[in-house]
């Protein structure tokens, strides 16, 4: 009996994830009053309810008509490891059975939450532990919302990045779906300079994600140099590190929008006067930040990060030359929160548990 309940309520359709017109196609279909899309959107988007039965002012009769079909659809963290520095980790259930990353970030009077938009990643950067995992799916547009729906912080966020597992340009549609419940005015209502959202550089996608949104960008550099680039990270022979800097050049990131580059540092290998050099030759012209990020290793990768000195004498180079840079600060380090290692860790689990 309770495996047919089970498979019942799997069958259902998700109302997290829709957009405020799909809404309304939902109340249509179901022959309910116009304006209920609109309470839904409020319940969902607003008050962040767990069963349709909580959305108190749809009557009894439309709720019950409504829940034979759809439900919301959040599902809580599974797992969470709690850093030192405040750090939390949560390992997140999908629709479909699978675990992703989200990371938890408080700061001041800043709290970030690092997302993520795949389960795994086709990139394979070398040095990057989720790239190791392989690639198993996209995350609908339900599953990147519910890493912020069902977060126990929620109420406490300022800033969202789309940095963890998974690279967004290559789940486009459902990252931008998120990104417009989440700044829409039936949604979230954020800024969206409030969320930013990062990638290697995929051809055709990073354009139209530059289009069709106003959030901030955050490109993975991790070197200038077209060779060493595509060693470390083989999408660079899809998009160059020069052809993204160019199509960046085409937009206006004087005023509130923001175009950053992320830059982890290898000892010996990315870390020189030479590339600092050819950092400030490529970016010339275009209005933009970098961060320095510290590479702590991660199992079967023969690179080193770079020592504090060194990265301090980089920064202070693209400083002098008239590009903001900072060097960013650590965290979760006891809690490896460096994407990856615990749903890989949940992963193989579950696998043995079914051998």
């Amino acid at each position: 009996m309770q495996n047919m309940q089970d498979s019942k309520e799997n069958a259902k359709k998700v109302l997290l994830g829709m957009t405020l017109d799909e809404l309304k196609n939902v109340v249509g279909e179901l022959e309910m009053p116009g304006f209920t899309a609109s309470q839904i959107a409020r319940w969902l988007y607003v008050s962040h309810v767990r069963s349709i039965d909580e959305m108190t002012d749809i009557s009894i009769k439309n709720r019950s008509r409504l829940s034979e079909k759809y439900k919301v659809g959040a599902l809580s963290p599974i797992e969470s490891m709690h850093s030192k520095d405040g750090t939390i980790k949560y390992l997140f259930p999908t629709e479909n059975g699978k675990f992703v990353e989200t990371v938890f970030i408080p700061d001041g009077d800043r709290a970030t939450l690092c997302v993520s938009s795949q389960v795994g990643c086709k990139m394979n950067c070398m040095f990057c532990q989720t790239g190791k995992q392989g690639f198993e799916g996209n995350l609908t547009a339900a599953d990147i919302l519910n890493q912020i729906y069902s977060l126990p912080e929620q109420e406490q966020l300022t800033n969202i990045v789309f940095m963890g597992q998974g690279e967004p340009m290559d789940n486009l549609d459902n990252v931008l779906r998120a990104t417009d419940i989440l700044t829409a005015g039936y949604g979230y209502a954020w800024s969206p300079k409030r969320i930013t959202v990062s990638s290697v550089g995929i051809k055709n996608k990073l354009k139209r994600f530059l289009d069709e949104s106003e959030c901030h960008i955050a490109i993975s550099m991790h070197s200038p140099i077209h060779e060493q680039r595509e060693m470390l990270m083989p999408a660079e022979r899809q998009m160059t590190i020069k052809e993204v800097v160019e199509l960046l050049k085409q937009y206006d990131f004087t005023h509130q929008r923001r175009a950053s580059f992320e830059y982890t540092m290898f000892d010996g290998l990315n870390d020189t006067t030479l590339h600092a050099r050819e950092i400030v030759k490529l970016v010339s012209g275009l209005e933009c930040r970098f961060n320095l990020i510290r590479f702590h290793q991660i199992p079967n990768v023969e690179l080193h990060g770079t020592d504090n000195k060194k990265m301090e004498n980089f920064r202070d180079y693209l400083t002098k030359h008239g590009i903001f840079t900072t060097i960013r600060a650590s965290r979760g380090q006891d809690i490896f929160a460096a994407c990856g290692l615990l749903s890989t860790a949940k992963k193989k689990k579950t696998e043995n548990d079914f051998k």
